[in-house]
């Protein structure tokens, strides 16, 4: 159960946004003394913090720039109560708060402005701060959020090959503009494709994710590749491109050649009742990558397992070959 700080006097406003904060599942406790507040969230921090800015303007600010300002403390979401008329005259840059509402602000709006709130803390937490894209507990949840639906989805686990020697010899920060491009077009293929429906995460380094419907899969998958192919070629000098390869040192100072970056996708389609928990569908992509790796270039691999059917006691069932490279049970494509 969350919990949420009021520091406000205990009229009938603020005692109704209380109770309609219990009525929502919310543990609530009223402080009337900005100091003793204070006290209270060093002692036992809440999930969020209401403040009434005209409790005391000076301390409410001063506990605001406090709490922002503290490490351990500033990811703390914090919304000021304000009157109406100090609304235009609040410093908005200088005063590091997450949203506010007023005085005579209704119950209903008081419960969106705390769940959007919530929302917003959630993502910035957990966005990479190369990509902004979500990161690993956004990644956990959406998995979690597909394993229950009654649909059929795609689970895709992309990452760069060669990805290493190409920052050895280009340097970290043109590797970095090589994994903000391949965030920008898993979201813009992604967008184009499944719309609303598409997921894309970033794991870290260069691991991604995206979710799509399954019926789009290989298509997205297809269009990356392709897109990819031809837009790394602006992050390789002419003459490389010219060799076909990059020129580096191994670990023991040889000289060596290797291809510039390919990147590599592992498809697990995930239907209702096939996997339970989120690392069942790592461990299979963790398999799919296993093959990817021996394929030269950029390559996607869609793990072919079948939905099991009931079948008459006795019957055995034949696997239908597929075409393309394939692994065990997994077909793909490659550029």
């Amino acid at each position: 159960m969350r919990k949420i700080l009021l520091v406000s006097e205990e009229n009938p406003p603020f005692k109704e946004w209380t109770r309609a904060l219990r009525q929502k599942g919310y543990w609530t406790e009223i402080f009337p003394e900005i100091r003793e507040a204070a006290e209270r969230v060093l002692f036992d921090l809440p999930d969020m913090l209401i403040l009434q800015e005209s409790l005391s303007p000076h301390l409410a600010r001063d506990l605001v720039f406090a709490l922002k300002e503290d490490l351990s403390l500033s990811s703390l979401p914090i919304l000021l109560v304000l009157k109406s008329e100090r609304i235009s005259e609040i410093e908005w840059e200088d005063y590091f708060i997450d949203d506010f509402l007023t005085e005579n602000s209704p119950k209903e709006e008081v419960l969106s402005r705390v769940q959007l709130a919530f929302i917003r803390s959630q993502r910035l937490a957990d966005n990479n701060p190369l990509t902004g894209l979500p990161g690993n507990t956004s990644i956990l949840r959406k998995i979690e959020e597909v394993l229950e639906s009654p649909g059929r989805w795609a689970v895709a686990y992309v990452d760069l090959d060669h990805f290493k020697p190409y920052n050895d010899t280009y340097g970290f920060s043109r590797g970095d503009e090589v994994i903000r491009m391949v965030a920008r077009l898993l979201v813009n293929t992604v967008e184009a494709h499944a719309g609303p429906k598409g997921f894309v995460g970033h794991i870290g380094g260069d691991d991604f994710v995206f979710i799509v419907p399954l019926e789009v899969a290989e298509e997205v998958a297809r269009e990356i590749i392709q897109n990819f192919d031809e837009l790394i070629l602006n992050f390789v000098n002419e003459e490389d491109r010219r060799r076909g390869c990059l020129i580096t040192t191994d670990r023991q100072g040889v000289l060596c050649r290797l291809p510039w970056p390919s990147v590599s996708i592992a498809i697990v389609p995930v239907w209702p009742g096939r996997f339970h928990h989120y690392g069942e569908v790592a461990a299979v992509a963790a398999q799919i990558k296993h093959y990817l790796k021996k394929m030269p270039g950029s390559a996607f691999l869609i793990d072919r397992r079948k939905e099991k059917k009931k079948r008459a006691p006795g019957k055995k069932e034949r696997r239908q070959g597929s075409q393309g490279q394939k692994g065990p049970e997994g077909e793909g494509g490659s550029s």
